[in-house]
């Protein structure tokens, strides 16, 4: 061996060795300066075993919005279950009654006595709301035609004004037809018109399906911005709802966990990749010190 060839390997690796415990020092830096400004308010770890915490987390039941093909069952632990730390929901094709079925007034939620899909929607609407801070959850994606999953927020005066009007943060939303892109929208009703808006971007990634991820916003009276683990790629202007106190985005929200399946956007459900899992490792509430 080169002698010569041999130190200045020694050098190149020495050299790569301190810049890599330089970035890494800076980057640790930065991100124990950014948590500096958040105070933990509210958190869910999912370190117990049995139904999500009644204390904490609410159900949907039965065929909720938007022709999903889903019916979202109450506790039950086929579909929702915590364990070694981490919260399950499940999307199964099977056949389940539909307790809401009405012969008389058959609707889109109504007209079948039993569902081909079930799922699970928990939310903490009646336990705990927030304005404004960082809420973020981190989440391991499920995978498939027609899977919907969404970590997502809407006022927690939508049973009184219905929505639009309670305004909606979808922190995630991801459709198994397009399994690179990871969605972040608000909808809110355009202060101009009785017509309403919607205000989004999203952001493309690898293997969602393989690794937890952070998603996340960032919320104040001026802007609301949407993370990927550390990378923002949206930031609204709250201003854009209206000025005045009809701005859903001055008032609390509640959050919502939430596996769908068929529908529109997300298609056909792709029965051979059944049952999925929507895992999510914890949810954490943050307000600026």
């Amino acid at each position: 061996m080169n002698l010569s060839n041999s130190l200045n390997k020694k050098a190149y690796f020495f050299i790569s060795n301190i810049f890599f415990i330089l970035i890494l020092l800076v980057t640790t830096s930065l991100n124990a300066q950014k948590k500096e400004k958040w105070k933990l308010v509210w958190k869910e770890e999912f370190n117990y075993t049995g139904l999500p915490n009644p204390k904490k987390w609410s159900y949907e039941v039965g065929h909720i919005r938007n022709n999903e093909q889903q019916y979202y069952t109450n506790a039950r632990k086929e579909n929702v279950w915590v364990s070694k730390g981490v919260l399950a929901i499940t999307g199964r094709k099977e056949s389940f009654p539909n307790e809401f079925y009405s012969k008389e007034n058959p609707t889109w939620k109504t007209k079948d006595s039993t569902t081909q899909y079930t799922s699970a929607s928990i939310n903490t609407l009646g336990k705990v709301g927030w304005k404004y801070g960082r809420i973020e959850v981190k989440a391991k994606l499920p995978h498939g035609g027609g899977i919907w999953p969404a970590i997502w927020m809407m006022g927690t005066n939508r049973t009184e004004v219905g929505w639009p009007k309670c305004g909606e943060i979808d922190i995630m939303e991801f459709i198994g037809n397009q399994p690179k892109d990871i969605y972040g929208t608000m909808h809110y009703p355009d202060p101009n018109s009785k017509a309403n808006k919607s205000n989004g971007n999203k952001v493309v990634a690898e293997n969602l399906e393989d690794d937890f991820h952070v998603y996340a916003i960032e919320w104040n009276e001026k802007t609301i911005d949407i993370y990927f683990d550390n990378n923002k790629y949206l930031s609204f202007p709250v201003d854009s709802a209206g000025l005045g106190d009809d701005n859903p985005f001055r008032k609390p929200f509640y959050l919502l966990l939430n596996l769908a399946m068929g529908a529109n956007w997300p298609g056909p459900i792709d029965d051979s990749v059944l049952p999925q899992q929507f895992l999510v490792d914890y949810v954490r509430v943050y307000e600026k010190k």
